[in-house]
């Protein structure tokens, strides 16, 4: 995984292989994690108007090195904020959102995500910082007759971090959905579909854009969603 992030800035994990990374505590309680999907509250900071988002969010700061008071500690609840360099449709704000439950925020597949991230990109950075700043990301896209579900309506982009994971909880009913990855230059380097509970990509936010299209209801009629959890590594 390290030797494909150098590589290409990118590496996508399937189930099983993402599975022996969480470990089996983290499996063996995935189905009250994805559950949690079902309470999350509608985004209302969507400068397009649309009502198709719902989500969670948590900060916290998080060290691999023991030396340095080492592990991970979640941050008193505060805004998501983007400068509009980043997200040109609803960056330049503070976007409060209703907190990740406590359950979520210690549960295994989260400590799980966060210290594989921390070992993963912690050596792959130059000049790595003592602390990292961790942002986690519940989303729900939803679709429906007539109107499509945009799990990225600002486009292809960078986060503004240094890392991101992104990893799927569910699809149901969902149409399309594509990852596209591109280098800086609008080179396109890879497309993909997240399809399966744990299917996950790694980033790297410096070197790498990502998008993902709309999502459409598979069968006409019935509503679509795709869950999604997203964590991103930035120094603090």
């Amino acid at each position: 995984m390290a030797a494909d992030l150098r590589d290409t800035g990118f590496r996508r994990v399937l189930p099983a292989e993402t599975d022996a990374l969480l470990g089996p505590e983290a499996v063996a309680g995935w189905d009250r994690f994805a559950d949690s999907w079902n309470d999350l509250g509608l985004d209302r900071f969507m400068a397009d108007g649309g009502r198709y988002r719902r989500r969670r969010f948590a900060a916290f700061s998080a060290s691999p090195a023991p030396d340095l008071s080492g592990g991970v500690a979640r941050k008193p609840h505060q805004p998501h904020y983007q400068s509009r360099d980043y997200n040109s449709l609803n960056g330049g704000m503070q976007r409060w959102f209703e907190p990740i439950t406590d359950a979520i925020a210690d549960h295994p597949v989260t400590r799980a995500v966060l210290a594989r991230g921390l070992a993963l990109f912690h050596p792959l950075t130059a000049d790595p910082p003592a602390r990292w700043h961790v942002e986690l990301h519940q989303f729900r896209i939803e679709a429906g007759e007539g109107e499509a579900g945009l799990p990225t309506p600002e486009g292809a982009h960078r986060d503004g971090v240094d890392w991101v994971i992104v990893m799927l909880v569910e699809r149901r009913n969902a149409a399309s959905g594509v990852t596209d990855i591109y280098a800086n230059d609008g080179a396109r380097l890879g497309a993909f579909t997240l399809e399966q509970p744990r299917d996950t990509v790694f980033l790297d936010d410096h070197r790498v854009l990502h998008g993902v299209t709309a999502i459409h209801p598979l069968e006409p009629g019935q509503p679509a969603r795709r869950d999604v959890l997203v964590a991103t590594f930035r120094r603090e």
